[in-house]
Order: C-alpha cells, then structure tokens, then sequence
C-alpha cells in the first residue's frame, strides 16, 4: 500500500496535498523540515494524520543517524531519493500507538533542548554583561 509520494522538490511549487520536506544534501541529509530549501525532497500524503506520522519518523531516523549510512559524496554528501524512500518505507511502522508515543517523547525531548539553549544563550549574555561590567572604567573599547 503507498502511503507517501516522494518528488524532487522545485522551488516556488506549492503542494494542495499535505505534504514536508527532507533535507538531501549535507550532513543533515534526512531531516525533516515544515518549510522547503533549495536542497529537499517533498513527501506528499493523502491525510494530515499521516503526513504528520511520517514527518516524525522522518525526524526520529534523521536523529537516530539511519540516513547516515546512504549517504554519497566525498564533497557535499548527499542522499538519493530512491535511497530515502526505502529507508522510510523499511521504517514505517503500521502500529500508529507506538510512533505517537515515541513522538511524544521526542516532542517532549526537543522542547527541553530549546529551554536549555535558550538559558545556555542567557548565561553567555550573563557572563558577558558581568565582564563588561568589571572592566567598563578601563577605556579598553
């Protein structure tokens, strides 16, 4: 049963299906992406459901670093479009309950990241501030 339909994205063509993007170039060759880049592949589906399911499945394999191995390219390694659709189609999982649990917890995992790195980016400016604040009368700028 075909359940997504894999293109070469074009830039400025817009897609009335539901449908995401895949990075193909690069070291991050997999990653899932709302909006389109140069670089990618579209992944059209018949429902926003699984549009939404395999957008998660998608991101889990690129974090999980199974894009990885098809990669080609000595320069600017790249993945095939043959070779992503196989690696989602071997991946897809019919059990619905099992991949909204996990992308939960990858929802709840990457919300964390961004608050972490939102206050590592506060504490440099912190930091910064207080060193700016110790040396201000010494006319060094």
């Amino acid at each position: 049963m075909q359940t997504f339909i894999i293109k070469t994205h074009q830039p400025g063509k817009s897609y009335p299906q539901p449908h995401f993007f895949v990075l193909n170039k690069g070291l991050n060759a997999g990653k899932s992406l709302k909006k389109p880049c140069p670089n990618c592949f579209v992944i059209i589906t018949k429902s926003v459901h699984s549009c939404n399911h395999l957008f998660h499945l998608t991101l889990m394999l690129q974090i999980g670093q199974f894009f990885k191995a098809y990669l080609k390219g000595s320069v600017i390694p790249f993945i095939t479009i043959n070779d992503c659709a196989m690696v989602i189609k071997k991946a897809y999982c019919e059990d619905a309950q099992l991949l909204n649990k996990s992308a939960k917890m990858i929802e709840n995992l990457t919300k964390k990241e961004e608050e972490y790195q939102f206050l590592l980016h506060k504490l440099a400016q912190l930091k910064r501030a207080y060193i700016q604040s110790i040396f201000k009368n010494l006319e060094l700028m």
